[in-house]
């Protein structure tokens, strides 16, 4: 029999790493070539990781909820193969030392495996300064999981220069452990919960979401921006033709496809917004993609409308509805949330007015597209009801200065306040 290891896949350009959020299949199942082994979680899609060989299950390397790096070894498979196995022969001299050697090599191999952490061992020793060296793993071969540091961190057993500290389970439950000599906050893993409390498990999405975000906040400097635009006449003409539309097409005509519009137009003309910070240079991208937050009952996902300044606002909201209806049905692919280059959320669809949003990364900016309300506004001296919008825009200042984003806004603004049916097709 022969053994081949399953490693974790790169889901998406970008893509450095995934987390196991649910294994599909168990230690000794046999599987086929392609069946799906785990459903994996990134910050871009969750997708299903096929097997590469047709086997049985040997090892579960990963845990549920444990992150690897792309190319992490997740499980091992056992294969059949082309050597035959030997009969039991009195042991010598010559079997004993190839034996020793061979200790000796797995020895080194476990020891190698020791000092391999995934991201989250070394996001989580980071931020609670653990001494890595001095923890003793209890995954394969010794490997520290993310599981061994949360029990380290809820017992107070912090690790110093020196000190070897042993996983929490292999402790003896008969002595007390001390209370930690620390003046660190407590982790919000030792919140305390009462009762009539709920716990609800963060979820693989759920995780994914929060450690995409917190690298946005932490690595991005934010900088908010708003501007006030009246879409009346813009509402006018959506209103005048949406139930033609909907009758002819099969799918609604929403004030977010002349938005996503609007901006891919405006991108065209205002390149420097559609850019990215890469550490020692700017990449200015030539696509125009536009991603858009597409929310379920428990998470957010961020599928792509690709060269969005080529497409219509019929084919733009196409796009949306198909795009819509994937996310809510599970049916995303990875292709599918690759490639944006600037973010448009339609928050005014909760009937939202105002917010910050927290940038896309590594996207520059993202542009908050508030509710659609009527309200009396000043005109000529007189005053009018019209239909008034906030559109607010967070950009990366590294990247974009308020110039650039104030003439970026002022013209997204000017399209869609010039949008009718006598200058504006939907084709």
């Amino acid at each position: 029999m022969a053994t081949e290891k399953i490693t974790m896949p790169q889901l998406g350009e970008s893509v450095t790493e995934g987390t196991i959020s649910k294994w599909l299949v168990a230690v000794g199942d046999t599987v086929n070539k392609y069946d799906p082994l785990a459903e994996v979680m990134t910050d871009k899609v969750n997708a299903e990781v096929p097997s590469s060989f047709s086997g049985t299950i040997k090892e579960l390397i990963a845990e549920e909820g444990e992150t690897l790096a792309v190319g992490e070894v997740i499980c091992v498979i056992e294969t059949a193969g082309s050597e035959t196995d030997q009969k039991s022969t009195p042991s010598t001299d010559k079997e004993d030392t190839s034996e020793k050697a061979t200790n000796v090599v797995a020895e080194q191999s476990d020891t190698s495996q020791k000092l391999r952490y995934s991201p989250a061992v070394l996001k989580l020793s980071q931020e609670h300064n653990i001494d890595l060296t001095q923890v003793k793993g209890t995954g394969a071969s010794g490997r520290i999981t993310r599981k061994d540091l949360q029990k380290l961190i809820e017992s107070g057993q912090i690790p110093t220069a020196g000190q070897q500290v042993e996983s929490v389970e292999s402790k003896p439950t008969s002595q007390p452990v001390a209370p930690p000599q620390t003046s660190r906050p407590a982790s919000p893993s030792n919140i305390p919960v009462a009762v009539g409390d709920v716990e609800i498990p963060v979820t693989g999405v759920r995780k994914a979401i929060a450690a995409n975000m917190l690298r946005s906040k932490h690595e991005a400097p934010h900088a908010w921006t708003m501007i006030e635009v009246d879409a009346t006449n813009m509402v006018a003409y959506r209103n005048s033709i949406k139930n033609e539309f909907k009758q002819k097409e099969g799918f609604n005509l929403t004030f977010f496809a002349f938005f996503v519009k609007a901006v891919a137009q405006a991108l065209k003309e205002f390149p420097q917004i559609n850019s990215m910070w890469a550490g020692d240079k700017i990449i200015q991208k030539k696509d125009i993609n536009i991603s858009i937050a597409v929310a379920t009952e428990d998470a957010l996902f961020v599928p792509v409308i690709k060269n969005a300044d080529e497409k219509s606002i019929k084919g733009i909201a196409r796009e949306i509805t198909e795009l819509a209806t994937k996310v809510r049905a599970g049916k995303l692919s990875a292709d599918d949330m690759q490639g944006g280059t600037f973010t448009v959320n339609n928050t005014g669809s909760f009937g939202s007015i105002q917010s910050m949003g927290i940038i896309n990364y590594p996207q520059a900016a993202i542009l908050q597209v508030e509710s659609i309300v009527q309200r009396p506004v000043i005109i000529n001296g007189m005053i009018a009801v019209r239909d008034m919008v906030n559109l607010c825009m967070s950009l990366d200042h590294r990247v974009l200065d308020g110039l650039i984003a104030g003439r970026f806004l002022a013209r997204v603004k000017e399209i869609i306040e010039t949008t009718t049916k006598e200058n504006t097709s939907i084709y």
